[in-house]
């Protein structure tokens, strides 16, 4: 299953086999070292066999038979005549010397690549050899496989979930007196199956269980992309260990984090929304059909916070000296990729005067109350659904905190703090019931390099297998980072919907579309289904599902709409301003350097920073633009000291024409707005620089996105629930 890959032209496999066993619930016991950049611990995963569950040996025929030749990721399995090497005598060689807490690791030693494990070291066995081997040197043992790149796996084990003292309560067959393999996983179909009512029970059994001790250790072995485990002897899903840990250690290369420093200049590492998710960050399933929930652990030095995409408002408890722990949790079952952290020195701002309990405050729950009131039957998997909880659905303002590095601390409780009440008791009025029961807001350092996750979808997917196996089209293309055009359309298609059927009759609509479908997974389609099925005959005007997705999301360009919209927006006094001012550059361009003494000095008016935009933007459609020029338009505007949209239009005229001068602001905007650090800055601006093409400007400039916008896009939310 070692799949090699050209990152400036294939795709990105979603190798987990969801299609035979689901992951329900992960518990995550991690340490954050900033000396060696390394996250290390234990993540323990709890399974439920899939619907589609076969003998892994079936599933790789119908994977390949499923794709066109040139398409099929996998290789078949070449036969491997080294020894089977026994579980206990690999995990004697397997050298694991524990965990250390608080910034004891030591920086990872192994190989570039980073994907060679301890039963490759211990046994001989090869990757190469291993691909896809479901056989095992001739049986046909099931084979769990999980997304994982960049991470170091120590070790994987069964729990023991039988030793919980309590436990028992859950093994339902009197018959099973004796622990055995089918009494764990019994115990463990009744845990992940509890009613939502129950949900603090659950997760405190999660945790008790993830504490157990281990029952034997399991063969496992990484390539590329993927984590594969299995249990000698045993050959389906349904009888697989539904409890398993697995120890290990991320790299500091690992693309699903960022170490880096703040705007005080203190360290931080946070997740930045990567192509590949939260696999080089913790073994997972990355397709979005494997819903699950979860709890984390995490500690650090006592000097830093710690951030996480829960549903609580974690505080720190202190371990020892120097050193805290903080817990969260999710009882909604959502993507991994949804999956967030950020551990930094961050400052937290709190308002001056405290709103009403109603509203700011935490709801107190005990174990036994279920406040749930139906209204309507929700389509989602159970879980304690806020829909349903007559207090939530009338909350304006869920709870919230807001955190920032020191030096914007005052800027901050001046200006942002207040803005959030406002927008929250917005969208509740516009969109209903907050789905998350608290937010989380931090200010990312300037070098955050992503609107959005690459989330997958049905539609970016290939082909998707029998055992849920697929690729995300073009996800490793170097240029997607770079490219934020789908969202851009997005959000103009949406507007467009807006004026068209009038906003009475769309936010309705938008109301009624996120109380259908909230807690599921949706596609384009469904939205717009509903949403034209939902609007009266005579305010369609020839609107269809083809017909939006023809015009605004199969073609390349400025859809039509907008292009008639924007001839009519030349029209304000705004824009004529700023056509004004575009003439006198072309007209100062045009001067020989050699002026007559009687011709006047242009005098050009004070733009605001969309009017720069705008005049940049029309200066890009000029063939060539003079060196005086361009300097003279650096000095008039001093774009340098402009925000990322206007510096980044900047970026594009000195890359255009070549100004060499100017080179240093491309540098510092790739640095700092684009979340290149200088080595890769020195790999990637050769091509980005003499391969950028003037009108890609439509490419992210996401970085300063309002407190609205940010909340539309669930940025705010990837560190809010």
């Amino acid at each position: 299953m070692d799949v090699k890959l050209d990152p400036s032209r294939d795709d990105l496999p979603l190798l987990a086999n969801t299609g035979h066993i689901l992951v329900k619930h992960y518990v995550l016991d991690l340490d954050v070292d900033f000396k060696s950049q390394i996250i290390e611990g234990s993540i323990v995963l709890f399974f439920e066999p899939g619907n589609r569950f076969k003998k892994q040996s079936s599933s790789i025929e119908e994977t390949c038979q499923s794709e066109s030749n040139e398409a099929c990721k996998f290789r078949m399995p070449e036969p491997c005549h080294n020894p089977v090497t026994h579980t206990s005598t690999f995990s004697s060689k397997m050298g694991y010397d524990g965990f250390s807490v608080c910034g004891k690791g030591v920086k990872d030693t192994s190989g570039k690549d980073g994907n060679h494990d301890n039963w490759e070291q211990a046994s001989g066995i090869s990757s190469s050899k291993y691909c896809c081997d479901t056989g095992n040197h001739g049986s046909e043992d099931f084979l769990l496989v999980l997304d994982c790149c960049d991470l170091s796996v120590l070790k994987v084990e069964e729990v023991d979930v039988a030793a919980v003292p309590g436990i028992e309560k859950f093994a339902r067959s009197p018959t099973l007196t004796v622990v055995s393999e089918e009494l764990r996983n019994q115990i463990i179909r009744e845990l992940v199956t509890l009613p939502a009512d129950r949900w603090r029970e659950q997760l405190d059994y999660y945790a008790r269980c993830s504490q157990a001790p281990g029952c034997g250790e399991l063969l496992f072995d990484t390539d590329t992309w993927s984590l594969q485990i299995r249990k000698t002897g045993t050959q389906a899903a349904t009888d697989f260990p539904h409890a398993i840990r697995i120890r290990y250690r991320t790299k500091p290369q690992g693309r699903s984090v960022t170490w880096t420093s703040d705007q005080s200049g203190r360290p931080c590492v946070y997740t930045m929304g990567s192509p590949i998710n939260n696999r080089a960050l913790f073994p997972c399933q990355e397709p979005p059909v494997a819903m699950s929930t979860w709890q984390a652990t995490v500690r650090a030095a006592a000097s830093f916070v710690v951030l996480m995409s829960g549903e609580n408002s974690a505080k720190p408890t202190q371990l020892h000296e120097g050193c805290s722990s903080w817990h969260y949790y999710v009882t909604m079952p959502m993507p991994a990729s949804t999956f967030t952290i950020a551990v930094g020195s961050w400052a937290e701002m709190k308002p001056e005067t405290c709103l009403s309990n109603d509203l700011a405050t935490e709801r107190s729950l005990s174990s036994s109350e279920a406040d749930f009131r139906y209204v309507g039957v929700c389509g989602h998997m159970e879980y304690p659904c806020r829909f349903q909880n007559a207090s939530a659905t009338t909350q304006e303002i869920i709870p919230h905190r807001v955190f920032a590095p020191v030096c914007l601390k005052g800027a901050c409780q001046e200006t942002l703090l207040r803005l959030i009440p406002p927008c929250l008791s917005a969208a509740h009025s516009v969109l209903g019931t907050h789905p998350f029961s608290r937010l989380d807001v931090l200010i990312v350092p300037a070098n955050f390099p992503s609107l959005g996750m690459a989330r997958p979808n049905k539609e970016e997917t290939g082909c998707v297998s029998d055992s849920g196996s697929s690729v995300i089209k073009h996800g490793l293309n170097p240029e997607k980072a770079f490219m934020q055009v789908h969202y851009l359309k997005g959000y103009f298609l949406l507007r467009f919907l807006a004026k068209r059927l009038g906003d009475d009759t769309y936010f309705s609509f938008l109301r009624k579309f996120v109380h259908t479908f909230h807690g599921q997974l949706i596609l384009s389609q469904d939205f717009l289904q509903m949403l034209l099925e939902n609007i009266p005959e005579e305010k369609r005007l020839e609107l269809s599902v083809e017909n939006i997705f023809r015009d605004w999301l199969e073609s390349s360009g400025i859809p039509q709409p907008l292009q008639r919209e924007r001839g009519a927006a030349a029209a304000c006094g705004l824009a004529r301003r700023v056509s004004a001012e575009v003439a006198k550059w072309i007209r100062v361009n045009r001067r020989p350097r050699k002026r007559k003494r009687r011709e006047t000095e242009e005098v050009f008016e004070k733009l605001l920073p969309d009017q720069l935009v705008w005049l940049l933007e029309c200066l890009l459609e000029q063939k060539t633009l003079k060196p005086r020029t361009l300097q003279s338009l650096e000095r008039t505007y001093h774009l340098p000291e402009q925000d990322a949209e206007v510096r980044h239009r900047w970026c594009e005229l000195v890359v255009k024409h070549r100004y060499t001068k100017a080179y240093k602001d491309v540098e510092r905007f790739l640095q700092e707005d684009q979340g290149l650090f200088p080595a890769e800055l020195r790999r990637k601006a050769p091509p980005l620089v003499h391969g950028l093409r003037p009108r890609d400007a439509e490419c992210g400039l996401w970085l300063f996105c309002g407190l609205e916008a940010a909340l539309s896009h669930g940025r705010l939310g990837t560190w809010a629930h």
